[in-house]
């Protein structure tokens, strides 16, 4: 974005073939949505008599049909008798579809294909639905001349799944299935051997690094349910609007990390414009939100950004017509923003002090309405959402001067966009604002870290009580944290003594109880099986063994029994074990590669989701509305 005499100016649009393309392909689509919608009005059937005649071939009346759309729209009629014909193809390949589905059981499977093959981005396969995903993936490789290993496929806003089969994963006749290259065909490479090694070895890793991702998100969710040291350990936390901790069921706890983390790790991808690897990260993110309650996703406005990013993604494509749901995404983040923020945004302001920065996600969801309804043939809704879209873009526009002046303060330029517009513009309020937040971070970070840290020296007390790690975790969750209560707890419970850890390492240690320690139990007057049992179950703890015997009255509940029957000695450690520590290294080294790989792509500060340049946008919202402005004019010059 330039300045002039301190004026706005836009860049200049259109002056690109591929510029020029995409102006006719918007205006095309326009054409074909405001035409589909008077078909639908007038209830007229194109494949029937008299616009189509028993050869299946265009009619007569079909000329009439044009001239009569184009003068409602004042439009050329070649143009639109032109779109017409496509519509009326379509529908009868549909009709013939339908027709071989219901006699055969083939079914037809619309293919979108990569930007880059536009020409002819649409098309028709014809497949059972009892072959896998994988028969599938082959089978549009060899259609369309991928290869295989680099394509992924996106069936009703779901990765296709290559283990199970079409039917299992909802496939159905007439869907649309989404093409998404991890690297161009051979065909555009062979031309070079080196280019096309390269090109093979990016889409290896970027296969990997999905791959990683996933696996890294599982540790980082698991280790937020385990003890770690904060110090030394990473690990994800879910903070509110302020950036403080919150409990989260732990039923949802998991899912909920699971969600966010591949969110982040989509917007990452969307920022550095890798839009066909940020989608499954986005689609794999909706679905983790999809496992919490209802009520938690009406309170928190992560799963409404998701929502923005995904229709944004599809556009960012070129696909937006795969996303059959377009408007009730938009409509969801519209009511999730209302909840989460309440009418007005009064709730934000009450938290946050003003809702400046929240603008930006109400610009980004008024562009993409603006732009479902054009093209979906809604002309007017689209120029009201494209000029509400304008109007919020010149009241967040940043001055680039006010920018470095807060620069040249030692602020970064995210801190200095997101101050300017908390404080509408005002550099010195912004500075303080900036200042004011980092103070109040730094105090919660504070605060986080040492709840954290006395979280582990209270299990670490009650784990040298003789109690497990998962007993004084439950122990301490219902006691607030306060060791004293804890212990009363565990007390009072002695079911929770034999709660056991899920760490294979503690697991792996019911080794046979010494006789001195059997010995111990006798003295106290315990029964010798019933001590050599109970210290089975216990992993040699005396103290805990003796606790439970005696509030059993000399002998183990059944269910301890039953876990006593499962304790086995523990083998010495056998020359394969010994073989296997390298692999394991090999393992460790791999976990932490992708957890920091996981960790690169977390934003530090907590509202990165909420700082955007707005160029992009900027340059859309002057193209769509142009588009809007001179629908009729550039469709007459065609």
């Amino acid at each position: 974005m330039k300045t002039n005499g301190g004026r706005r100016r836009i860049r200049a649009l259109g002056g690109s073939r591929r510029a020029r393309w995409w102006r006719r392909m918007a205006q095309k689509k326009y054409l074909q949505a405001k035409l589909t919608q008077f078909l639908r009005e007038d209830r007229i059937q194109l494949w029937k008599p008299p616009y189509t005649d028993e050869n299946k071939e265009v009619g007569l009346a079909l000329k009439d049909l044009a001239k009569k759309y184009s003068d409602k729209l004042e439009c050329c009629e070649n143009e639109v008798e032109k779109i017409i014909e496509e519509i009326r193809c379509k529908a009868i390949e549909r009709g013939t579809g339908n027709e071989n589905y219901k006699t055969t059981g083939i079914a037809t499977i619309e293919i979108f294909l990569p930007p880059r093959l536009r020409k002819e981005r649409k098309n028709l396969l014809e497949t059972r639905l009892h072959i896998s995903g994988q028969e599938l993936r082959s089978k549009i490789a060899e259609t369309f001349g991928f290869q295989e290993n680099y394509i992924k496929i996106v069936i009703n806003k779901k990765q296709l799944q290559l283990g199970k089969t079409l039917e299992e994963q909802g496939v159905t006749h007439n869907v649309k299935a989404m093409v998404l290259e991890l690297k161009q065909s051979e065909e555009d490479v062979r031309k070079n051997f080196q280019v096309e090694e390269e090109e093979q070895n990016e889409a290896e890793l970027k296969e990997k690094r999905i791959q990683r991702t996933k696996r890294g998100l599982e540790i980082l969710a698991e280790r937020a349910e385990m003890v770690v040291d904060p110090e030394s350990t990473p690990y994800l936390d879910i903070a509110n609007q302020t950036g403080r901790s919150i409990r989260i069921p732990p039923s949802e706890r998991k899912a909920l990390m699971l969600a966010m983390g591949y969110h982040e790790k989509g917007r990452a991808f969307l920022k550095r414009k890798e839009y066909g690897i940020a989608l499954p990260c986005l689609l794999d993110a909706d679905k983790y939100f999809c496992e919490c309650c209802r009520e938690l996703l009406d309170t928190v406005d992560n799963y409404a950004v998701l929502q923005l990013d995904i229709v944004w993604c599809y556009f960012r494509l070129e696909q937006l017509e795969c996303l059959d749901d377009a408007e009730k995404k938009l409509n969801l983040a519209q009511k999730c923003f209302k909840n989460c923020y309440g009418e007005n945004h009064q709730r934000l302001v009450h938290i946050k002090g003003n809702c400046g920065k929240e603008k930006v996600l109400f610009l980004r969801l008024y562009l993409l309405q603006g732009i479902r309804n054009y093209h979906s043939g809604n002309g007017e809704e689209a120029r009201e959402y494209l000029n509400k879209a304008r109007q919020l873009f010149k009241e967040l526009y940043i001055d680039p001067s006010k920018v470095h002046n807060l620069l040249q303060l030692g602020f970064t330029a995210q801190e200095a966009r997101l101050g300017l517009r908390a404080c509408e513009g005002n550099v010195d309020h912004a500075a303080a604002h900036i200042t004011n937040r980092r103070e109040e971070l730094a105090q919660i970070r504070k605060e986080e870290k040492e709840k954290k840290r006395r979280r582990l020296e209270n299990i670490n007390s009650l784990k040298g009580m003789g109690y497990s790690t998962h007993a004084a975790k439950q122990a301490l969750h219902q006691a607030s944290g306060n060791l004293d209560e804890a212990l009363k707890i565990l007390l009072s419970n002695p079911h929770m003594w034999w709660l056991n850890d899920l760490d294979p390492e503690t697991n792996n240690h019911r080794e046979s109880p010494s006789q001195e320690h059997i010995d111990q139990l006798v003295y106290m007057g315990f029964d010798a099986v019933a001590a050599d049992t109970a210290l089975r179950v216990f992993r040699g703890n005396v103290q805990l063994a003796a606790q439970t015997l005696a509030h059993n009255g000399g002998s183990l509940p059944p269910d301890l029994q039953l876990a006593a029957e499962d304790s086995s000695p523990t083998p010495s450690t056998s020359p394969s074990d010994s073989a296997g520590a390298s692999s394991a290294s090999t393992d460790e080294d791999m976990e932490t590669e992708a957890v920091n790989e996981i960790l690169e792509d977390i934003p530090e500060h907590e509202e990165d989701y909420l700082d955007s340049t707005l160029e992009d946008e900027e340059i859309i919202i002057a193209e769509y509305l142009s588009y809007v402005e001179n629908i009729k004019s550039a469709t007459k010059a065609e």
